[in-house]
């Protein structure tokens, strides 16, 4: 049987995917969608072409927390707002690439009473901040 669970990605790991990702330039279908900020995984997105390459899920956690962190008042939908792996949504992200062009992706799925929403947002080195919760 093989393992499928994915590798801890730990700030410095993730930071160093993010970088190698913006040395090539994008493919097609990675240029048509922005997503410096979370947007709804839609239709037009071809996730398919994305393999997983990691998880910032810390192994036994099982309640992470639900805390944001934004220290400069940046809000969740901002584009510049920090990506923080011990804050939420990243503590219950995956992290994706394409296979193209190495284009580095979070991901997760927020759930609400009635829906869920798959969202997406791209990797930006300069934004990873490592604070701890």
């Amino acid at each position: 049987m093989i393992d499928s669970t994915p590798v801890f990605l730990n700030p410095a790991a993730l930071t160093a995917l993010a970088r190698q990702s913006l040395e090539h330039p994008r493919c097609a279908a990675c240029a048509a969608h922005d997503l410096t900020a979370w947007e709804s995984l839609h239709a037009g997105f071809d996730g398919a072409r994305l393999r997983l390459v990691g998880t910032l899920r810390r192994d036994g956690e099982d309640e992470p927390t639900f805390a944001e962190h934004h220290p400069r008042g940046t809000h969740g939908s901002s584009p510049d707002a920090p990506i923080a792996p011990a804050f939420f949504p990243y503590n219950r992200c995956d992290v994706w690439q394409c296979t193209v062009c190495a284009r580095a992706f979070v991901r997760y799925t927020e759930y609400g009473g009635y829906y869920h929403d798959e969202r997406i947002r791209a990797l930006d080195p300069g934004l990873i901040d490592d604070a701890p919760p």
